[in-house]
């Protein structure tokens, strides 16, 4: 079972019309939710389960922008300059803090690595750099050994997952957003080829734009349209401690383990060096949008051939409006943690600091991660259904993205001047010809 989120009441009826449908309720849509509601625009927001409660909530919970893939470096300045007001803009507590993130080195390879990406990441003069083994052990009281370097951004920061979606949902419903739970959207209805209503389970909205973030789900949203979104999904695994005394308050990953701690002073923990990605049918489909991603991956990607094959086979790809969506039949989708990686997280962090050793385990849980070919996700109107949008693809780099990605789809939806260059987002880099590829090195 997933960690317990801060629970949304949702609306009750549902409006006959408004002006634009969000679908999904993780950090994606409740942000864009809540920027369209902020200009002014009637917004509806239709979660199938409960706000934040698929990886929204089940994510690292760090906010950084050390080690992004340069083409989302413009998007994560504007979510952390965000992040940083969010609080006092929402008038909720999303637990976000300035902590800074450590990546830690252990070799040489390890550290041209570190220092490729600087280059990359020069042109937008942020604060990160490379810290010396002396400057390392300052920042982490308690290691066990010396480290050769690490790339650190004092400015990156951490925020609590179970509180985030659910307080940037609420902040858009006292802005005039409608929320509704357990309301899966079917499917749209499109007048002379373009957006004009949304089927949900409960009954019908006419609209004339809709925004698509529906995470590990929207591949098989768009396939019902016709429309084939190179997207699969991965596994992570996560756990919480309880409290920990003496450990460090930077977030950091090493060999074998990453962390950062929580509000309630413990921390979430991961393996932070291994990814799950379960063989299913869209893994054949897409294999060759996949390959060179699968290739780059290949030393740290695990696959697993499982019950998941024949699940996935058994879900149509198509149905009517008027019939029960795949939605409706798997609310919040909750697999199971992978028990080796993180036992191995555990032995790990404790023998690099002793701290975290007989550290009380409070959950572990696991999450479907949403990736595309390239890794960066889509931001973009959909090209030949004129107001339909959509907004995902973050593969694992969402959760701290999330406002600024909020912010430019609203931008998009509404035709105001984007805060940042769309053109990385735009879906049709997977069929103009452009061949995305993912960022070496990360």
């Amino acid at each position: 079972m997933g960690p317990p989120v801060d629970p949304v009441q949702s609306d009750t009826a549902l409006p006959p019309r408004t002006g634009v449908v969000v679908i999904g309720g993780g950090i994606a849509g409740t942000c864009c939710a809540f920027h369209l509601a902020s200009k002014g625009i009637q917004v509806v927001l239709c979660e199938k389960g409960e706000i934040g409660a698929e990886q929204s909530s089940r994510n690292w919970g760090w906010v950084r922008k050390q080690g992004r893939d340069p083409r989302e470096l413009p998007l994560i300045i504007d979510s952390l300059r965000q992040w940083e007001s969010l609080n006092a803009t929402i008038g909720a507590e999303t637990g976000f803090r300035t902590a800074g993130i450590l990546y830690l080195c252990d070799t040489d390879a390890e550290v041209a690595e570190r220092e490729a990406w600087l280059e990359h990441a020069q042109q937008y003069q942020l604060d990160t750099r490379l810290l010396g083994p002396d400057e390392v052990a300052a920042l982490l009281p308690g290691a066990t050994r010396r480290y050769k370097a690490a790339l650190y951004t004092a400015s990156d920061g951490r925020a609590e997952p179970q509180l985030a979606s659910p307080a940037i949902a609420e902040a858009a419903r006292r802005r005039g957003a409608q929320l509704f739970t357990n309301c899966a959207v079917r499917g749209v209805e499109t007048k002379a080829g373009r957006i004009a209503a949304v089927v949900t389970e409960k009954g019908r909205i006419d609209c004339s734009t809709v925004v698509l973030a529906g995470g590990a789900w929207s591949r098989l949203f768009c396939g019902n349209l016709g429309l084939s979104l190179p997207q699969l999904k991965v596994r992570s695994s996560v756990l919480r401690t309880g409290p920990v005394a003496g450990a460090p308050e930077v977030a950091a990953v090493g060999h074998g383990f990453a962390f950062r701690k929580r509000l309630d002073g413990g921390y979430s923990v991961a393996h932070g060096l291994t990814t799950h990605a379960e063989i299913v049918p869209d893994s054949f489909r897409l294999l060759f949008d996949f390959l060179p991603a699968l290739i780059s991956e290949r030393r740290s990607l695990k696959l697993h051939l499982n019950q998941r094959f024949a699940a996935e086979w058994r879900t149509p790809r198509r149905w009517s409006l008027g019939e029960v969506s795949p939605f409706e039949k798997v609310r919040i989708l909750d697999p199971d943690p992978i028990e080796t990686d993180l036992t191995a997280a555990r032995d790990h962090l404790a023998a690099a600091f002793p701290a975290f050793a007989g550290a009380p385990i409070a959950q572990q849980w696991a999450g479907m991660i949403d990736v595309t070919p390239d890794a960066v996700p889509v931001i973009s109107a959909v090209p030949g259904i004129p107001g339909f949008f959509i907004a995902t693809g973050f593969s694992g780099h969402g959760f701290g993205i999330g406002p600024g990605a909020g912010r430019l789809m609203a931008d998009l939806v509404t035709g105001d001047t984007p805060i940042v260059d769309p053109s990385p987002f735009r879906w049709s880099r997977f069929t103009d010809g452009s061949r995305p590829r993912r960022h070496p090195g990360l």
